[in-house]
């Protein structure tokens, strides 16, 4: 086999794989992971799984430094209802769903409601904070660029698998439920309020 073979060889594998990875960044119609064995949660509709309190698995240490560079640690929340989202600002559904987030984390602050974002994926943090900006998002961000946080939540649990992901932790930090789509305001609402009622 001649060389120059070998290398379209190689190239073609290369884009058929970053192909395939592309399709799962950012997005899609509807929350594909099924519970299936003994995972105990539940997909409802508008893609929104969600787990039984007594079921809940613990959420992994998420820490680190924030787009701004500060240290931000999801633990010193604890008591609050956390809302995890997954962002990039290259991510259309991302920009989509950003003034959904900014309203619903002001209108439930009060409530007991922290929102933290993940950015991902973006190598630079400018794009990331001028996202922040225009879309008047004033809760921290996590600047992850190769999604190390993403990986620290258990396989098996709702875990996020996409771009944009909603994660949302309870009071007693347990992972209770998981979106893979972009969100307006009434389907966040849908997704938190029943965690703001638990006491």
């Amino acid at each position: 086999m001649s060389i120059s073979r070998v290398s379209r060889a190689a190239l073609l594998t290369t884009l058929v794989t970053a192909g395939v990875l592309s399709l799962s960044a950012c997005g899609g119609d509807g929350d594909k992971a099924g519970g299936g064995g003994n995972s105990h949660f539940v997909t409802g509709g508008g893609g929104i799984s969600t787990v039984a309190e007594a079921d809940r698995q613990d959420a992994p240490k998420l820490d680190g430094a924030t787009l701004d560079g500060k240290p931000l640690d999801v633990a010193d929340y604890k008591g609050k209802v956390v809302v995890v989202n997954v962002w990039g600002s290259w991510c259309g559904p991302c920009r989509l769903e950003a003034k959904h987030f900014a309203k619903v984390s002001k209108e439930t602050a009060s409530q007991g409601v922290q929102f933290i974002g993940i950015n991902t994926r973006d190598a630079e943090k400018g794009p990331a904070v001028n996202f922040e900006k225009d879309n008047s998002i004033t809760y921290p961000s996590f600047f992850d660029p190769i999604g190390k946080l993403i990986l620290r939540f258990p396989k098996g649990t709702l875990n996020p698998q996409a771009i944009p992901s909603t994660v949302v932790i309870d009071r007693d930090g347990k992972i209770a439920a998981r979106t893979l789509v972009a969100l307006d305001d009434v389907k966040l609402h849908k997704m938190i309020d029943p965690l703001i009622a638990e006491k």
